[in-house]
């Protein structure tokens, strides 16, 4: 009987054991986001110094920590190689990320239950769990996203593995509704119990779907490594590495990527992209609040609320049909477009129309969030350009993530801080001087406080910021994505140049 369970596991496709590693991540990722601050704020009363130095602490390794870990797993498939042959096989690759998957999501779930434990000085554990459990998440992702350069080359079959992943996070966001039932500042035994559900389902979650990859590809290996040897004859050899080829160090490295001109553009784009979803996230409950709290009831917000968390994934599931049909760039540029579109709209329409305000403030988040998960498939695009232009052994592709990332973070940090400053300067509204916000303020109060605005000026205050941001954004967007070539013949020449250069060893893409 036990028999019958494994052998529907075995039988599972490999998209979706790969997509389920999003479900392991997302359940504690959204319940860590909701909840880490109230936690040491308002259970384990930090103090606000330490809360700020702990913030700048994570600031900074949140920022530098994706290309460190980056540049430590790929720097050795830098080298490039002037023969097809010299190319590391794709299926060590994928072994040597699954295996890094296996040990990192189980120390991500223990890094997760650190904070809901008081077990250091307030202060320290703050520092120190935001850094460790930032770690490993990074990690993880990094592992996860060049798995999905390196298990398929295809656009279909990128669009096929991000299908499950958004379908996995959507079920993945469920845990923070489960959540609400359980939290309680007064009592937190009953959400530390559910915290250590999550990350027990979490880290043996990591541990059976990594193992089940595992055995996949080490028999697809072994039989393509049969194959291939039966094919060249008995004195065949295997694909290694032309001992006259080029290390590649960091400075190069960074060389090549700034010769690298759609990858300059897409991070440019991305910049602004990132500022976005976060600006959204960051100013959500700011604008439930002043634009509709009057007017609807607290149910409704909180159902906008739940929405903006799950509808992203769900809505991203047409969005990579879109995909498959008309490609990345051009469902992509119709977002912007529609982005600039509705806000237009909404600004010409003013603040007093209710039902098309609670439209906006929804699709606004929404579609936002669903076109920064597209862009995982573009910068699986530029992985395989920049294995061909500057002739790699192998897809440095976590390196390539960790870049990315490391350009585009700056995008959430300045994203609450424009915010907060546009909203003083045209409403007069200081955030850090509300008295709910004085535990975790950094701003001292003023000796004079001014004036509190009147409530009309701070509601079109508030209403302005919700639709000039989106504007500034989409035109900026749309400016740089005009100038990204990746797409049609060009992207079509970097698949086939990209199969050639992997033909020899190759994974059998019918497994994905």
């Amino acid at each position: 009987m036990a028999g019958r369970p494994l052998a529907w596991l075995f039988s599972l496709p490999t998209a979706v054991v790969y997509g389920s590693l999003s479900l392991f991540v997302s359940i504690l990722h959204n319940v860590f986001l909701l909840y880490y601050v109230d936690t040491f704020v308002s259970v384990y009363k930090i103090d606000k110094l330490a809360f700020w130095v702990g913030e700048t602490v994570f600031l900074l390794w949140n920022s530098l920590n994706d290309p460190l870990f980056g540049w430590l797993s790929d720097r050795v498939f830098l080298s490039s190689s002037p023969r097809a042959g010299a190319s590391i096989p794709t299926q060590d690759v994928v072994l040597s990320r699954l295996r890094a998957l296996s040990r990192h999501g189980p120390l991500l779930a223990l890094a997760f239950l650190a904070f809901w434990v008081q077990w250091a000085p307030t202060g320290m554990q703050f520092l120190l769990c935001l850094c460790l459990y930032d770690g490993f998440l990074t990690l993880v992702d990094l592992n996860h996203h060049a798995l999905l350069a390196d298990l398929a080359l295809s656009a279909h079959g990128r669009t096929h593995l991000n299908f499950y992943c958004s379908l996995f996070s959507a079920a993945g966001s469920l845990s923070v509704f489960a959540s609400y039932t359980v939290w309680n500042k007064e009592d937190f035994s009953s959400f530390r119990a559910f915290c250590v559900v999550l990350a027990v389902f979490s880290g043996l979650g990591f541990t059976g779907a990594t193992w089940l990859l595992r055995q996949r590809f080490e028999t697809e290996g072994k039989t393509l490594e049969a194959l291939h040897s039966a094919s060249e004859g008995p004195d065949g050899e295997k694909p290694c590495v032309n001992e006259e080829e080029k290390r590649v160090t960091l400075g190069e490295y960074l060389q090549q990527l700034a010769r690298h001109r759609n990858f300059l553009w897409f991070v440019g784009m991305n910049l602004v992209q990132v500022f976005h979803c976060h600006f959204n996230s960051n100013f959500f409950p700011l604008f439930l609040e002043h634009l509709l709290s009057d007017q609807i009831s607290l149910s409704t917000g909180s159902f906008l609320l739940g929405v903006s968390y799950i509808a992203p994934h769900l809505n991203n599931l047409y969005f990579l049909t879109l995909c498959q049909r008309w490609g990345v760039y051009a469902v992509v540029r119709g977002l912007f477009l529609l982005k600039l579109g509705l806000s237009l709209l909404m600004l010409l329409a003013g603040p007093d129309h209710l039902h098309l305000l609670c439209i906006f403030i929804a699709s606004n988040r929404v579609f936002t969030e669903g076109t920064c998960k597209l862009l995982t498939l573009v910068v699986t695009d530029l992985v395989d350009e920049d294995l061909v232009l500057n002739r790699r052994k192998q897809a440095a592709s976590a390196l390539l993530f960790g870049m990315v990332a490391l350009v585009t973070k700056p995008g959430q940090t300045f994203a609450p801080l424009l915010g907060t400053w546009l909203l003083c300067f045209y409403t007069g509204h200081d955030l850090f001087q509300q008295p709910l916000l004085t535990p975790v303020g950094s701003a001292r109060p003023w000796l004079d406080p001014p004036a509190p605005p009147r409530a009309s000026t701070l509601r079109q205050g508030c209403f302005y910021l919700l639709v000039l941001v989106p504007i500034m954004c989409a035109l900026l967007q749309l400016i740089t994505w005009s100038q990204f070539t990746l797409h049609g013949r060009r992207l079509h020449m970097v698949k086939a140049q990209r199969q050639s250069l992997s033909k020899p060893w190759a994974l059998d893409i019918k497994t994905v």
